[in-house]
């Protein structure tokens, strides 16, 4: 009898030992599971960074629009495109992947991945900053009005607009869809459009009386449009939020090594003059963007 009291006594010791094992076990890698995710939250970033600089190579998106970024003869060109080269080049980044979008889904694809930064001289504004992060103001532009040649509806703003009745094209995405309606304008009186030369179109055919965009935009596509489209030197800037427009490289919000660097390098193409240098070059003239300008501050509507 003592020697089975014995034995189950000896059993039992040898099953809570096992059992005390396996809990300081499971300790052991919940604790190592953790470390594995921290240490991939927290190099997730610092890996995109890396991982561009060793692959020299960065995919940008783009919505074919001039002078921003666009293809002509199958080279990217335009101001946006020419000031992320240099900027990338400065990190180390010597190759961009090119990949054309419509312009209302450059952030879409951004945030699903496509790209890692989108550079088309996009305006900066607080609905869009609660969908990105935008790198540090690049440029500064106004709005422009084109119209059938002899303008036959005598348009000069975007009043104008609303009070004719009149129908106008403009590229989906664009911040001018709102401008627009704080205008006066009818959601009805809005064609949207994948892109500029369809905005063009629309006018060229009489299916819209009028289009707008950005005034170099506006001005660049007029070179090679037909005789039968005029831009309204007169158009009258809107007096409303966001314009004049602050454009800039954005990022996605996960991606803040990568924007850090990015602004780090473009502050000091802006110092030696880089950057007003390639913004002449495609036809900017006093479009640099004010010293008290921050993205910050336009995101927050305070220079908006």
């Amino acid at each position: 009898m003592k020697k089975l009291l014995i034995a189950s006594i000896f059993v039992f010791s040898i099953i809570l030992l096992a059992a005390c094992g396996d809990d300081a076990s499971g300790d052991g890698d919940s604790g190592n599971t953790s470390g594995d995710n921290g240490d991939s939250e927290q190099s997730g970033d610092d890996s995109l960074l890396a991982q561009l600089q060793e692959e020299g190579k960065v995919t940008i998106g783009f919505a074919n629009e001039k002078p921003y970024a666009y293809e002509e003869d199958g080279e990217l060109k335009g101001a946006a495109y020419d000031i992320a080269e240099a900027v990338f080049a400065e990190l180390g980044i010597e190759e961009l992947d090119a990949q054309l979008s419509e312009f209302g889904q450059l952030i879409p694809g951004l945030n699903a991945g496509k790209f890692d930064v989108i550079t088309a001289g996009m305006a900066i504004n607080p609905d869009r900053c609660e969908q990105v992060d935008f790198g540090d103001p690049e440029m500064m532009y106004g709005e422009g009005l084109v119209v059938q040649k002899g303008n036959p509806l005598d348009l000069h703003s975007y009043s104008d607009i609303a009070e004719a009745d009149a129908t106008v094209s403009i590229m989906s995405g664009a911040t001018e869809n709102e401008y627009v309606k704080t205008e006066g304008v009818d959601a009805g009186q809005i064609q949207a459009a994948a892109d500029i030369p369809a905005t063009f179109s629309a006018v060229s055919s009489g299916r819209a009386d009028a289009t707008t965009a950005t005034e170099m935009t506006l001005r660049m596509a007029l070179e090679t449009s037909g005789d039968d489209l005029e831009f309204v030197e007169d158009f009258e800037q809107p007096d409303i939020e966001g314009i004049p427009s602050y454009g800039a490289a954005a990022f996605h919000k996960d991606s803040d090594e990568l924007r850090e660097a990015y602004n780090e390098k473009l502050a000091e193409l802006k110092e030696d003059g880089t950057i007003v240098e390639l913004m002449e070059q495609n036809g900017f003239l006093n479009n640099e963007v004010p010293e008290e300008i921050t993205t910050e501050g336009v995101c927050s509507g305070d220079q908006y």
